[in-house]
């Protein structure tokens, strides 16, 4: 009875997290430190999401900066699945959806791979615009592999 109770409590549990963060490269790190501080605290591993939320949170200090505007980080665990949300407010400005990022042609390039390595360590992301002028940039993690 206990591990049914047990079982019961952990398949209904969801956490989530959110927090807006200046679009600037401190920010950025702020959200790759406060997602393992959050995934350490659930009990959840945290390298892959560190690092897709280091390259979305650069993406959106980058190109999605607007002067005086914030970027949105939100993290839910939602059953067997992490859902990681970067959100700012350059809706004019959308990167390339899933199967349609390509490499830098120069191999020297030093920036130009973000989303290639989102594409690598999520499960499934995508873009959503809207509402104006945001868009947001999410990528999902299957916690059980």
């Amino acid at each position: 009875m206990n591990q049914e109770m047990l079982r019961a409590q952990h398949a209904s549990t969801e956490q989530a997290f959110t927090v807006l963060l200046s679009p600037t490269r401190r920010g950025a790190r702020l959200a790759r430190l406060l997602t393992v501080a959050h995934l350490s605290a659930w009990g959840l591993p945290s390298e892959s999401a560190a690092h897709i939320v280091g390259e979305l949170a650069a993406n959106a200090s980058v190109h999605g900066r607007v002067q005086g505007r914030d970027f949105q980080l939100g993290l839910v665990v939602s059953g067997k699945t992490l859902r990681i949300e970067v959100t700012d407010t350059r809706g004019d400005s959308v990167p390339p959806g899933p199967g349609a990022v390509t490499a830098p042609e120069d191999d020297h390039a030093e920036n130009g791979r973000g989303l290639l390595i989102v594409e690598a360590l999520a499960d499934h992301w995508g873009v959503v615009p809207g509402p104006v002028p945001r868009k947001t940039v999410w990528a999902e993690i299957d916690l059980v592999r």
